[in-house]
């Protein structure tokens, strides 16, 4: 019988994770000390863009590291290394499956790297705008609390879970060759990406245009909100004139004015989704955890058939330990989840009659609850719609 997932938890060789785990240590204590020196808690998000292609490149990897020999090899946590005691098979050679979700997660590093790096959060002085918010609701201790808890160790283990099916694929599928399914998902992974990108992009067209026609209408305007650092070149907040053949294809869209002092993006992909680049996000995650679980090698996902009867037979949280490898997957949206309320309840605030109509409009992430939620209007549809994109339908 072939092994369950909750097997492959358990056999991965341990020592595969000695690195990875104090790599994580030291990224958890570095970004906590910064953000206690700066006062600015987005530390780990300046890191999020390279630590999972980190944990990832690590697995697939594994035959460039060197062994570890305390007489040779000085303990340096940034410097990856393989235990003395890791099975010889693991670095004997490559797993194709493996260097493919590598791969596909560099690709993923860029496309993030460059959005913040335009966003302006490289910068050591800048700090995404929730975290703010959150320190003036919160008592400075409990912040802090919350800083060391969440912001700092909570997202780290996340991101070195990100690392798992990749660590799945090099330790449980060694040398196993590329399979249709794993095509298949490489295809979606890079659709999912594209997506994504064009999303990142009209929202940076979206608030390019709103910071350059805003000042000319009316100044107090444009200086609160998401997005006011607006450069598209300096870095210094600079506000430039929109030129929308400079956007990238895919976000040359033909803002008005009345979607500037809406606040917010409605058009494009944002027209079908609130979050469509969140959406993306968790999509391409849930791909690359996939990856292993569906191909033509042990370990495998069960059947429907069998889950039920296991359920039947043990009715407790035990029968759900299969599903064990797809909790980096189910973390991860269940933060996205959380975060995206909070960020609403922040849009919200700030554009209380047009948000709420957007929210009863367009669901959160998925299309099909777009198009639900639009059946669901009756003859308030046009009224909704007119608050949403200023019309009685959508113009793209």
């Amino acid at each position: 019988m072939p092994p369950t997932p909750i097997d492959i938890l358990q056999t991965i060789p341990s020592p595969v994770f000695k690195w990875p785990l104090e790599f994580c240590a030291f990224s958890t204590v570095t970004t906590y000390i910064l953000s206690i020196l700066t006062g600015n808690v987005s530390q780990v998000d300046r890191v999020w863009t390279f630590l999972p292609v980190i944990y990832s490149a690590y697995f697939a990897l594994l035959p460039l590291w060197p062994r570890q020999a305390a007489s040779t090899i000085p303990y340096v946590p940034i410097i990856p290394y393989i235990p003395e005691n890791i099975s010889q098979d693991l670095v004997n050679g490559f797993t194709p499956r493996a260097l493919l979700m590598l791969g596909l997660c560099v690709i993923w590093m860029f496309r993030l790297s460059y959005n913040t790096f335009r966003r302006g959060l490289f910068s050591l002085t800048d700090e995404d705008y929730r975290w703010a918010v959150l320190r003036k609701q919160l008592h400075p201790i409990i912040f802090q609390i919350f800083n060391l808890t969440f912001v700092a160790a909570t997202q780290n283990a996340l991101l070195l879970l990100l690392g798992l099916p990749t660590c799945i694929a090099a330790t449980r599928q060694a040398h196993t060759p590329l399979a249709p399914s794993d095509f298949i998902l490489a295809i979606a992974a890079l659709v999912v990406l594209a997506t994504e990108f064009t999303a990142d992009n009209q929202q940076y067209s979206f608030q390019s245009f709103k910071h350059s026609i805003l000042p000319k209408t009316a100044p107090q305007e444009a200086t609160s909100g998401e997005g006011r650092r607006v450069r598209e070149g300096s870095g210094h907040g600079d506000i430039v004139e929109y030129n929308k053949d400079a956007q990238w294809p895919g976000a040359r869209i033909n803002w008005t004015l009345d979607d500037a002092k809406r606040g917010f993006v409605t058009r494009g992909l944002w027209a079908y989704s609130r979050h469509p680049n969140f959406a993306c996000e968790q999509t391409f995650w849930w791909i690359i955890t996939i990856f292993p679980l569906i191909a033509p090698y042990p370990p495998s996902l069960p059947s429907t058939g069998v889950f039920i009867r296991e359920l039947m037979d043990k009715p407790s949280l035990a029968a759900f330990t299969p599903f064990a490898p797809l909790i980096p997957a189910f973390a991860l949206s269940a933060l996205f989840f959380s975060s995206t309320i909070f960020t609403e309840s922040i849009s919200q605030s700030k554009y209380p009659v047009a948000y709420a109509a957007y929210k009863e409009r367009v669901g959160m992430f998925g299309f099909v609850r777009t198009w639900e939620k639009g059946r669901a209007l009756g003859n308030r549809k046009a009224e909704v719609e007119k608050l949403v994109w200023g019309a009685p339908k959508k113009s793209e």
